[in-house]
């Protein structure tokens, strides 16, 4: 259980990550000027935001303290292009792929499933963010497969 526990708290923290570096690329992209990136931003940030809220819930469930959001965040280079913003965008997706696919391995049954339906949902972000598909996302040593 320590195991598992420990793998949805690290989850929550790049939940918390996710919120806050989303909403920055959202506060620097122009819903008119740059329509698909904000959206796909919007997307993600409101995914992120849900999946946050829940692990703070299930975290709760079991009895253990949800860790917090840290106190400061360092902000991506390059969010004054709209190619930057992409990239930070894309770069923070494939961190939560990872983080996701850690979750996999420590967890059995339904919670699993919720783990491997994170992990699709961050593979599938990550093409509206530029990025290419791959076979195992969030397995960095598979990538070349």
């Amino acid at each position: 259980m320590t195991t598992e526990l420990d793998a949805l708290q690290a989850t929550l923290a790049a939940e918390h990550a996710a919120v806050y570096v989303l909403g920055l690329i959202g506060s620097r992209t122009s819903e008119s000027a740059e329509a698909p990136l904000y959206t796909a931003v919007r997307g993600a940030y409101e995914a992120h935001r849900d999946t946050r809220d829940a692990l703070i819930g299930e975290i709760a469930g079991l009895g253990a303290t949800p860790s917090p959001a840290a106190v400061a965040y360092t902000a991506p280079a390059g969010l004054d292009t709209p190619d930057g913003r992409y990239q930070a965008a894309l770069a923070l997706e494939k961190a939560c792929a990872s983080t996701y696919a850690a979750l996999v391995g420590a967890t059995s049954g339904p919670r699993r499933l919720e783990a491997i339906g994170l992990l699709n949902d961050a593979a599938a972000r990550e093409l509206s963010f530029r990025g290419t598909p791959e076979i195992f996302p969030g397995a960095d040593e598979y990538a070349d497969r």
